[in-house]
C-alpha cells in the first residue's frame, strides 16, 4: 500500500508525502522547515528524523526552499537530476557531498521498497522532471510545474492509480489579471504551467487507463479559482460520457495538507 497527499501546494510553496510500509519521502521541500515538520507531526506522527529522502522535481525555489536546512539538519539524502543540482548549487553548501544524489531522466531506480521513475517534463528550469512511483502493483504519478502534456507525458501518466497533477490558472482570469505581459507571456508558454483546460484534457485520457483518484495541484492564487478547476474537469468528463461517479476528483489546498489517499 502507498499512502499519498499533498501537504502544501502552490506557487508560494510545494511539498508532497509518500509513505509505504518500509519507506517515508518527500517529493519537494518548497515551504519552511517548520511548516513540513508541524505538519508531519499533526497528520501523521512523524517527524523529519522519519524521512527517508528528498526527490526534487527542478530548481524554482516554491520547491526548494528548504531542502538545505532540512537535509544538513536531519541527515537526509536529496536526489535530483544532475541539471537541478547545477542550478542549486549555490543554495545547498550545507547538504553533504554524501548526500547529494544524483538519478539520470527517463530512467528507473529502486529506493528502499518503491521503484521511481523520473520523467522529462517541459519548464523553464534547468531538467526539470515528475515522477512516477511504483509499489507492488501500485503506481502514483505527479506532474507538475509543466507547459503542455504531449504523447510522451501522458504515456508516463497511463495506468496511474493516484495523479497529482498540476492545473495552475483559468485561461480567461489570467488574461485579466494584474500580472505584466512577460509574465503572463511565460506562465502560457510551452515551458510555463498547465491551464485547467490541458489538465482536463489529459484527466478524460488517463481516465480510460484506470485513473480513478485524481488531485490537482499548483494552483495560482492570483489567477485561479479551485472551483472552476474542479468544474473544469467534470464537463470535460461529462461531455466525453465518462461516468463521473468513477472518480475522485480533489483540489489540493495552499497553505495545508490534502486528503490523504491510501493507495493499493
Amino acid at each position: 500500500m502507498l499512502k499519498c497527499c499533498s501537504l502544501y501546494s502552490g506557487s508560494s510553496g510545494n511539498s508532497f508525502f509518500i509513505q509505504s510500509e518500509h519507506t517515508n519521502i518527500l517529493i519537494d521541500a518548497g515551504v519552511s522547515c517548520k511548516k513540513i515538520e508541524n505538519t508531519l507531526k499533526n497528520s501523521f506522527n512523524l517527524s523529519l528524523d522519519n524521512i527517508d529522502a528528498i526527490f526534487v522535481t527542478h530548481e524554482h525555489i516554491d520547491h526548494t526552499k528548504s531542502l538545505n536546512l532540512i537535509s544538513s539538519k536531519y541527515n537526509l539524502p536529496v536526489y535530483a537530476s544532475c541539471g537541478t543540482w547545477n542550478a542549486i548549487k549555490s543554495k545547498t553548501e550545507k547538504i553533504s557531498p554524501n548526500n547529494k544524489k544524483i538519478f539520470d531522466l527517463n530512467k528507473s531506480f529502486v529506493f528502499n521498497d518503491l521503484r521511481i521513475f523520473p520523467f522529462s517534463t517541459p519548464h523553464d528550469a534547468a531538467e526539470p522532471c515528475g515522477f512516477n512511483i511504483y509499489k507492488d502493483n501500485s503506481k502514483i504519478s505527479i506532474a507538475t510545474d509543466l507547459g503542455y502534456i504531449d504523447d510522451s507525458i501522458l504515456n508516463n501518466l497511463k495506468n496511474s492509480s493516484f495523479l497529482m497533477l498540476e492545473s495552475n490558472y483559468e485561461p480567461g482570469i489570467l488574461k485579466l489579471s494584474s500580472y505584466p505581459y512577460q509574465l503572463k507571456k511565460r506562465i502560457t508558454s510551452q515551458n510555463g504551467h498547465l491551464s485547467n483546460n490541458a489538465a482536463s484534457e489529459a484527466i478524460s485520457k488517463l481516465v480510460k487507463h484506470g485513473l480513478k483518484d485524481i488531485l490537482l495541484i499548483h494552483l495560482s492564487k492570483e489567477n485561479n479559482i479551485p472551483e472552476i478547476a474542479y468544474e473544469t474537469v467534470i464537463q470535460k468528463l461529462q461531455s466525453t460520457k465518462y461516468p463521473i461517479n468513477n472518480i475522485n476528483l480533489n483540489i489540493a489546498p495552499r497553505d495545508n495538507i490534502s486528503q490523504i489517499y491510501n493507495i493499493y
